[in-house]
This record gives C-alpha cells, structure tokens and sequence, in this order.
C-alpha cells in the first residue's frame, strides 16, 4: 500500500463517528468493549469491529486486564499522542504519532546511549 492510500484510508477511517467516539473514550482511560458500547450507544460488536481496524492502524492498543478474582477481559486504549495532516505539492500525507511507554522510552533512550 502506498503512502497516500495509507492516508486516504485513514483520514476514511478518522471521518466515521463511530471511530472518533471511541478514539476520544478512550484518550480518557483504558475502557472495554462493553463500556465503550454502553458510552457510544452501539451494539459491542459494532465496537469489536470498530476496534480491530483501529488497532490495525496503530490508533488504538488492546491490553488484557486481570481482575482481583483472577477474571480478565480486554481493555482499549488510545496509542496516539497527535496526527500530523501535510499538504503539500498536490498530496495529502497523514502522520501518526504513536504514544511511547516506559519499557520503549528506556529502550530508545538506551540505544541514543549505546550509539553516542
């Protein structure tokens, strides 16, 4: 796929409703699909969808949540810190800006170390 059908089926998939609902639910805390049907008012498998192509996109993280009673579930959570829209020359570019956790942030910084 090429850069630009990258970013057109981004900003597709970034123009859906349903989409931005969940990406901003869960900018907020990591919430589950159930939670995410209730907020958003659609069927949880509306959600699993929805999530799964997000996840494919890099906008969401599934996580698994372990309960005190040992019980676990998926959780989602947003994974994008901004998005960069550049136009330019007669082309639309469309940058994800991932966010860095603490095990990836030491393992960068680590090899800035090893590299310096």
């Amino acid at each position: 796929m090429s850069p630009d059908d990258s970013s057109a089926e981004l900003l597709e998939l970034l123009g859906q409703e349903r989409v931005r609902q969940i990406l901003a639910a869960t900018s907020r805390e990591p919430i589950s699909a159930k939670a995410l049907s209730d907020e958003c008012d659609v069927a949880r498998s509306t959600i699993y969808r929805r999530a799964e192509v997000m996840v494919t996109h890099d906008l969401l993280v599934e996580r698994t949540r372990i309960e005190s009673d040992g019980s676990h579930h998926s959780v989602y959570e947003a994974n994008i810190d901004h998005l960069d829209v550049d136009i330019d020359d007669g082309t639309i570019d469309v940058s994800v800006h991932v966010r860095e956790g603490a095990a990836q942030r030491f393992s960068r910084i680590w090899s800035d170390i090893r590299e310096s």
